[in-house]
């Protein structure tokens, strides 16, 4: 009888746990799980939309997929290594930032992570609206508001629903690429982009940035969908599990990506999908494509909701000294996100591609200073001696504000303003390094040395070995 709770919560479809410790006797899953999770996360059409991004803003057709490869190796490291954290701890990813900023320090970087999630669910409820309204001749804003209704339904069942659909997903994404992929070669003279090569430095800087950001921006909600495996997974596995699926999948999708705008020219922009769709479709295959579009953004827009519930509960929790949440609760969070991103999807359409490259760039400047001293804490000073009851805790071993973690954070993001270059805004030594936005490198090298030079009493406050909640 004294199982046979543990045993229903690990077979029920429906998740009972959020932000709480995952115990032993509820850990289930695979590493194929993950490589497929995150394969399917990343074959689909904002993934497109970010590498042809290269090719809108300057690049060539060569020089951008080396450049997008290497961003993707940088970032994708960066994802994975933040991965491994979830069978380690049984935490989500974000719960876990308490070690390095304290209880209620640990909210700045959560509140940057919110916004995150709304805007990239705002893209895939954007671009699967497309989808489905040329799919069902339906209008693209009453489109978005019914993708925004199947998110909400998914998000709400959890962790082993969003990774089924993810095995799934990978599987139509990668029927659906090699499909656009033979369709490409045979109608296109792929030789002749290749051919046409005017190398520029600030547009290769900015191709890299595109995907390391990309790859970086799932840091701070991957372990979210590790943290059920089991604590003796071993972690390089974890490690090439993820990076794998994640760097495969995105490459791929980044490359047709650039294929298509540098094919389109300016008639790719406010037509993402059905350029897409016409590059690679018959008559007869246009429906199935727009619905392999569609059910592509499911995967990846449910791990963005999902992600941003348990951040918006993280913080909650902080000032309640528990991390219990309702299904009430769970459900209103998820809710209100879902619903925010599905309004600014709409405002926000006829400026979808520029405002798109910019948000996600600027992205880099709040995320790889936090990646950088997670990482170190994690792997340099507490090797997964975590006290969990503490986490809760104001009072506790953590306290409520790590202010050394904190002004590392907040320089590591100051340090960066001077190379940022973004639509929203241009450092003053961009213009002195060519236009080249080298902000993200700075990002995860100088906060990284910093916490690694002063932030070892991380190190102190570490308890001898994993605690866990009685």
């Amino acid at each position: 009888m004294g199982n046979a709770a543990p045993q229903l919560a690990s077979t029920n479809v429906l998740e009972r746990r959020s932000i709480d410790y995952v115990p032993d006797a509820e850990r289930h899953g695979s590493l194929l799980s993950q490589c497929t999770l995150w394969l399917s996360a990343n074959l689909q059409i904002t993934a497109i939309v970010t590498g042809a991004l290269a090719v809108v803003f300057g690049g060539d057709v060569f020089w951008s997929l080396l450049a997008l490869l290497i961003g993707q190796f940088i970032g994708g490291a960066v994802m994975a290594l933040h991965a491994a954290q979830g069978p380690q701890l049984g935490l989500p990813q974000m719960i876990s930032s308490r070690v390095q900023f304290g209880v209620y320090g640990a909210m700045i970087p959560i509140i940057a992570v919110c916004l995150m999630y709304v805007g990239f669910t705002a893209s895939g409820c954007l671009l699967a609206g497309q989808a489905i309204g040329q799919l069902l001749h339906m209008d693209d804003n009453l489109a978005v508001i019914g993708f925004g209704a199947v998110i909400v339904a998914v998000t709400l069942c959890g962790y082993r629903v969003i990774h089924g659909l993810g095995r799934l997903a990978s599987v139509i994404g990668v029927v659906a690429f090699v499909y656009l992929f033979s369709r490409l070669f045979a109608t296109q003279s792929i030789a002749a982009l290749l051919a046409d090569r005017h190398f520029s430095s600030g547009s290769f800087l900015l191709a890299m940035s595109l995907s390391a950001s990309w790859q970086i921006a799932y840091g701070p909600y991957v372990a979210d969908y590790s943290r059920y495996l089991p604590r003796n997974t071993s972690l390089p596995r974890v490690i090439l599990a993820v990076g794998f699926g994640s760097i495969l999948g995105s490459q791929t999708a980044m490359t047709f990506g650039v294929f298509a705008a540098a094919l389109a020219g300016p008639a790719f922009a406010h037509h993402e999908v059905a350029y897409i769709v016409g590059l690679g479709a018959a008559a007869k295959m246009a429906g199935v494509l727009y619905f392999c579009i569609a059910f592509g953004k499911v995967t990846v827009t449910a791990l963005n909701s999902y992600g941003s519930f348990m951040s918006m509960a993280t913080m909650v929790s902080g000032f309640q000294r528990r991390v219990q949440v309702s299904a009430v609760h769970r459900s209103v969070y998820v809710v209100t996100m879902v619903s925010l991103s599905c309004a600014l999807a709409i405002l926000g359409r006829h400026s979808f591609l520029q405002a798109f490259e910019s948000f996600i760039l600027c992205l880099l400047a709040v995320f790889t200073p936090w990646s950088a001293i997670n990482l170190v804490d994690f792997y340099c000073f507490t090797r997964s001696r975590y006290d969990i009851p503490a986490l809760s805790n104001p009072d506790g071993r953590y306290g409520r504000w790590n202010r050394m973690g904190i002004s590392i954070y907040l320089i590591g993001i100051a340090i960066q303003v001077p190379f940022i270059a973004t639509a929203f805004y241009t450092g003053p030594l961009v213009a002195t390094l060519g236009g080249v936005d080298i902000s993200w490198i700075i990002g995860l090298i100088v906060p990284g040395l910093l916490y690694y030079t002063f932030g070892s009493a991380s190190r102190r406050r570490a308890p001898s070995q994993l605690l866990l909640p009685s």
